[in-house]
């Protein structure tokens, strides 16, 4: 049996160092421990329990930093829900869970009006939660959905251990001490600010939390909280440059979430940025590979973390060779349990005890990973995974259109953008497409342009061609069509 929370190994072993600064608060492991506990008491009285499950639609605050190890506590696992997620695919997901508690925050309860809301719950007086916790090392602390290239959303279980293991890995290649604070200006309903909530915990470092990203309230806490390392995708990163971000007290920059352009790098380390390159995913619990510190130079994503292991499968299953390019698979004690409910899936992702990541990349000489694509035909747009499928899906759907395609068009703010052809039922119009999208997808979601082709253009195999249909959107701006245009929004 573990330790059940973290936070309360800190609260006896440094009850008054600075453990979380959120809004106008800031706590210590003490404080943070009697807000934890307040949380688990409220959960208890729910019904949550060993193996039970908590659903959250929230953006970042001190209630989901208190949440996280609250569960934790109870031998249960927190189903954080991407808060720029439309109502029927919030429902949908809900409904896979089955949790025994759904806590929303009232400003996002149109969203989800069937959850209690947070807010309220955390006024409640808190009865006192179980002595001790149920499940170990291999009980499930967070369930995290993440598309698979089909675009059905898969709830990658992620147990104890895999997080313990990721904040190790970390700190094996970053160092830790008690003085460090992290910046988190990362959703909590990704895996990236899941964790390192969770490594903050472990080490007893402060994290500093920011509801939303915002570039200038990034760049003053940079200068004002003695921030020591922060998370960051390329979108954020060349925000928070054009505001004017600083070195200060900076050990590490890790920037992921998709390719960093070259350029941006430059300028990051010109300004005296600390920058490591990372990559990562849910289904490995955050951090597989980071550039070493001693050795970044910004043309990979670094080597597979200690305790970790990278290999690049060629297109015959074989080990690729130094330079080839291939499957990514991950190995070692990060690695998700598998996916919710989904044997079939689950055995395919881990097939021989490793992770099939679906993404392609190489290795040097040196064992460091070069990224070449994510999951195929997956669209990273401004730090948020987009899949073709789930928004053709939807599209197919429009009473109008007969067919529909979409692939990922290069953005010089939001790295990508999804674009979409689609062919229309005879006599019909594209007109209130988009709307369409819109009430039905997250706005990252929703393609940036629309057109209307005659046919979409396919491979031997009756497959869509994407390559090909780059080629013809493409022509299509050339050509000055005008294109059906969707707003966008960080």
């Amino acid at each position: 049996m573990v330790t059940a929370c973290p936070v309360q190994t800190q609260a006896v072993r440094a009850p008054h160092q600075l453990a979380v600064v959120v809004d106008s608060r800031r706590l210590s492991f003490r404080e943070l421990d009697a807000e934890v506990t307040a949380w688990a008491g409220r959960l208890h009285a729910r019904g949550v329990g060993p193996g039970g499950r908590v659903a959250l639609l929230a953006w970042n605050g001190l209630s989901a930093v208190a949440l996280l190890f609250a569960v934790r506590r109870l031998g249960a696992a927190l189903a954080p829900l991407n808060a720029r997620l439309v109502r029927p695919e919030l429902a949908a997901l809900v409904g896979r869970l089955a949790p025994q508690a759904l806590l929303v925050e009232e400003a996002l309860l149109d969203s989800l009006p069937e959850g209690e809301v947070l807010e309220a719950v955390a006024r409640e007086p808190a009865e006192a939660p179980p002595a001790s916790a149920g499940g170990g090392l291999d009980a499930d602390w967070a369930v995290l959905f993440t598309s698979g290239t089909t675009g059905q959303p898969k709830g990658a279980r992620l147990p104890v251990r895999a997080f313990l293991a990721s904040a190790a890995a970390s700190r094996a290649n970053l160092g830790a001490a008690a003085e460090e604070r992290w910046l988190c200006n990362l959703p909590l309903f990704h895996v990236g600010g899941l964790a390192m909530a969770v490594r903050c915990g472990v080490d007893g470092a402060a994290l500093v939390v920011h509801r939303r990203f915002d570039a200038v309230q990034t760049v003053r806490a940079l200068s004002e909280e003695a921030i020591t390392h922060a998370s960051l995708v390329a979108r954020t990163l060349a925000l928070a440059l054009e505001a004017g971000a600083g070195p200060g007290t900076l050990r590490a920059v890790l920037v992921g979430g998709g390719p960093v352009p070259a350029e941006l790098a430059g300028r990051a380390r010109r300004a005296g940025l600390p920058v490591l390159q990372t990559y990562g995913l849910t289904e490995a619990c955050s951090q597989v590979a980071t550039e070493r510190p001693a050795e970044a130079d910004g043309t990979t994503a670094g080597r597979a973390l200690p305790g970790l292991a990278l290999r690049i499968a060629a297109a015959d299953g074989t080990p690729a060779s130094p330079g080839e390019a291939g499957e990514i698979h991950v190995q070692g004690p990060t690695l998700m349990a598998g996916y919710l409910e989904d044997g079939e899936a689950s055995a395919r992702a881990l097939a021989g005890g490793w992770l099939h990541t679906g993404d392609v990349g190489s290795l040097d000489a040196q064992g460091r990973l070069r990224v070449l694509a994510r999951r195929l035909d997956l669209i990273l747009s401004g730090g948020e995974n987009v899949y073709p499928a789930e928004v053709e899906a939807v599209l197919a759907a429009h009473p109008a259109v007969a067919e529909a395609a979409v692939v990922g068009r290069p953005d010089a703010a939001w790295g990508e953008v999804p674009v979409a052809a689609v062919v229309l039922r005879p006599g019909a119009r594209a007109d209130g497409l988009l709307e369409w999208a819109r009430g039905r997808l997250a706005r990252f979601k929703v393609p940036a342009e629309v057109v209307a082709v005659t046919a979409l253009p396919r491979t031997a195999a009756e497959k869509v061609d994407r390559a090909a249909l780059r080629e013809v959107l493409a022509a299509a701006g050339r050509d000055g069509r005008e294109p059906a245009t969707g707003k966008r929004a960080l």
